[in-house]
């Protein structure tokens, strides 16, 4: 996890570098496709699933070295070719594990966040389910096991194979002749995003769209279609930490209602959207029906308000390179500590954006309780350095006279916004 912690120094400045490029390209263009608040979402939730990847937190039913123990076939020596099999088969299992979570009710709760953006852009890539590592995905690693992959392998071309689908969350990149035939490129990805008839649970694959064509669900972007994103179900708020069981609280919900036994089990493995007949009238969900009718989460924001998220983003940036930069050192009551503060913020304010009621008061409590924490010091890297005290100090001290500021108009404007 050390070397993953020095990779993620390198990579998400250039992830954000990016994102500005791209931002700015769209205003020069006099093509903005960027909304405020669902950039800073989809950041925020970038930082949750790193969070949880750092951490070790996911579930491991099976491991990787479990697999390559048992049924290993040959065991080849290490070589560019067998990097690049190993490659095929990340790629192989990624979209198997993908076409998993958009086909069955209980794995597209692993995936929705990824698809909750109504627009499209370099910030909605890094929209990742705090939720997608449960171990399932390691199954269709088998054949890299046969294979005989070494398990070192697969954990260097892991995250090399998932940086580089980055790059094509953009509207701002046309088809790419030849290469279509080949890769995943932004056209066809754009295709994968949408949400209209035509399009929806198309090009499932992540680097090599030959999956897609061999096993039936490629499509191509059609002039005459233009992509509407988002999901048929709107998450309706900026929350990543609601978003990520929004989809599984709708689940338990169904589940309690319906009054027919077999669909109590029957709904978590049913295709997504499948709901029982005796509860989709009475405990109706809000829907897409036309989707070039689309109307998108929007509330309207004073400049206080974005002024108030830009400076949680930014403390956020800045607690998080600290984290990263001291993580082989940190013991893990230090990364719990780090943990607890970066999902706590991200909690608050996107939910004051949101215009819950209860928003403010827990950003007040919130606050409290990381003063009583700097005041008790102990053994906590987070507290115990005077530097690092001071700065947290200060940055509760801010969020409390803005917080003070942003109470007086923020709830019940947004909430007549949102009904």
């Amino acid at each position: 996890m050390d070397t993953y912690a020095n990779i993620l120094l390198i990579t998400i400045p250039i992830f954000l570098v990016l994102i500005v490029i791209e931002v700015s390209y769209g205003v020069w263009k006099n093509d903005q496709k960027h909304s405020y608040m669902d950039t800073i979402s989809s950041l925020s939730s970038g930082f949750t699933n790193l969070m949880v990847d750092i951490l070790g937190l996911g579930i491991i039913i099976f491991s990787y070295p479990f697999f390559y123990e048992r049924l290993k076939i040959v065991e080849l020596e290490e070589s560019i070719l067998l990097y690049f099999l190993a490659f095929v088969c990340v790629d192989f299992a990624s979209y198997c594990h993908h076409r998993l979570k958009h086909s069955i009710n209980v794995f597209w709760n692993m995936h929705v966040i990824h698809h909750s953006s109504e627009e499209f852009n370099l910030a909605c890539a890094l929209r990742q389910s705090i939720t997608n590592n449960l171990g399932i995905g390691i199954l269709f690693l088998i054949p890299a096991a046969l294979l005989g992959v070494p398990a070192k392998m697969i954990s260097i071309l892991g995250p090399l194979h998932l940086f580089g689908q980055f790059w094509y969350h953009t509207r701002h990149i046309g088809k790419l002749g030849w290469l279509e035939y080949i890769l995943v490129t932004p056209s066809q990805h754009r295709v994968h995003h949408a949400i209209n008839k035509e399009y929806i649970d198309k090009n499932l694959a992540a680097i090599f769209c030959i999956w897609d064509r061999v096993f039936g669900t490629f499509q191509e972007e059609l002039d005459d279609v233009p992509c509407v994103y988002g999901t048929l179900k709107p998450v309706n708020t900026w929350n990543p930490i609601l978003i990520n069981f929004q989809h599984l609280s709708y689940l338990i919900q169904d589940a309690w209602h319906t009054n027919n036994i077999g669909d109590k089990l029957k709904i978590w493995f049913m295709p997504t959207g499948w709901r029982p007949k005796d509860i989709i009238d009475k405990y109706p969900r809000n829907s897409v029906d036309n989707v070039y009718d689309q109307k998108k989460y929007k509330p309207n924001y004073t400049f206080l308000h974005k002024i108030f998220v830009g400076f949680h983003f930014i403390t956020l940036n800045i607690v998080l390179f600290i984290f990263l930069n001291s993580f082989a050192d940190l013991t893990i009551f230090d990364k719990s500590g780090y943990l607890i503060l970066i999902f706590s913020t991200i909690f608050s304010f996107s939910s004051i954006m949101d215009g819950f009621k209860w928003s403010v008061s827990f950003e007040f409590i919130r606050i409290f309780i990381g003063l009583i924490v700097i005041l008790l010091q102990g053994d906590f890297q987070l507290t115990s350095n005077p530097s690092m005290s001071m700065f947290l100090l200060s940055y509760l001290i801010i969020s409390f006279i803005l917080n003070l500021l942003v109470q007086k108009s923020v709830p019940e404007r947004i909430l007549q916004e949102i009904s």
